[in-house]
């Protein structure tokens, strides 16, 4: 089969493009011929060794795939040949990637795509959308009738946790660029605020005055100075980018009021997790919820390049489906 594969942690150039030998299922796996992947910022840390996690050389990069079912293992009931599946959680933990002609997903790991939902669109939403329900839900005890502010609402992420949050019942206030401002209302914002204008915090304090119950960051920005004084009584922040900040906590505010912030990455979800997400993931893609701005179909060959450009922010909002016909 054709792969996009390491021998190394590197740069993105380090990305070769050739021949590996068919991967072999498990008595608990299946066996998926290809048909879209993609890319996210996670790959590149994994590619680049910034995220330790068990791999094994040479290593197909990628997590997300949809494709269809080539063979079962022996212990592998409820899948049959030439369904169409998708995965988002390969190419980490000694799971080989999905950049590949063919890839081998634990049986746990696998769902099925819903009927008249198109692949090339679906692939993109995969790991945004599921991020997103395990911010919200899982980490931020998402309900109906709290106040959730989402700081990146125009991005991949962020977009999917506006829809998410306004489908459960919220109030969501998007924090974004003022050009967005639109499209956050269409996922379902309540309210959007430039966050191009001075005096953010301020701003957010007055369309809030009870507060915030749960403060997510998709962008990284990780501003906790503003974002622990917005929340309210046991308000919760849930950071999940920006890798490499070290931003200073206001312990004496985020305690008296019983409030907390905590971190997540989708990497360490375990499968029951992955699986919750999943059905909301599948559910809003059978709804036509979920929605990318912009789709770029791409060979599988340019895995490399779709690597610099995501790291370069060449990409601006824009997802990239790699196809492997």
């Amino acid at each position: 089969m054709r792969a996009a594969y390491i021998d190394e942690f590197g740069p993105a150039h380090s990305i070769r493009f050739g021949a590996l030998a068919d991967p072999r299922p498990g008595a608990h796996d299946v066996l998926v011929d290809v048909e879209m992947t993609t890319a996210n910022h996670v790959d590149t840390f994994i590619r680049a060794g910034a995220v330790r996690t068990a791999v094994e050389f040479p290593f197909v990069v990628g997590r997300d795939l949809v494709g269809r079912v080539a063979a079962v293992g022996e212990r592998v009931t409820g899948f049959e040949a030439g369904e169409r599946v998708w995965c988002n959680s390969l190419g980490h933990a000694g799971r080989q990637g999905a950049a590949a002609e063919r890839a081998v997903v634990p049986a746990e790991r696998l769902y099925r795509l819903p009927d008249g939902v198109d692949p090339e669109s679906a692939v993109t939403q995969l790991h945004p959308a599921a991020t997103a329900y395990l911010g919200l839900v899982t980490h931020g005890g998402l309900r109906a009738g709290s106040t959730v502010v989402v700081v990146g609402a125009a991005g991949n992420v962020g977009s999917a946790m506006v829809v998410i949050a306004s489908r459960a019942g919220a109030r969501v206030v998007a924090v974004a660029h003022g050009r967005d401002a639109a499209h956050c209302r269409a996922l379902g914002a309540d309210t959007v605020v430039d966050r191009t204008r001075d005096d953010l915090g301020a701003r957010l304090a007055r369309v809030c005055p009870e507060g915030v119950d749960l403060y997510v960051d998709a962008a990284g920005v990780n501003d906790l100075a503003t974002a622990v004084d917005l929340l309210a009584w046991r308000g919760r922040i849930v950071l999940l980018a920006g890798l490499r900040t070290t931003p200073a906590l206001p312990a004496g505010p985020l305690y008296v009021r019983d409030r907390s912030v905590v971190g997540f990455a989708i990497t360490g979800a375990p499968a029951a997790e992955l699986a919750d997400a999943a059905r909301c993931v599948n559910d809003l893609l059978a709804q036509g919820r979920l929605r990318p701005r912009e789709v770029r179909v791409l060979p599988l060959s340019a895995t490399a390049e779709v690597h610099r450009m995501l790291e370069a922010n060449e990409l601006n909002g824009r997802r990239v489906a790699l196809t492997t016909a």
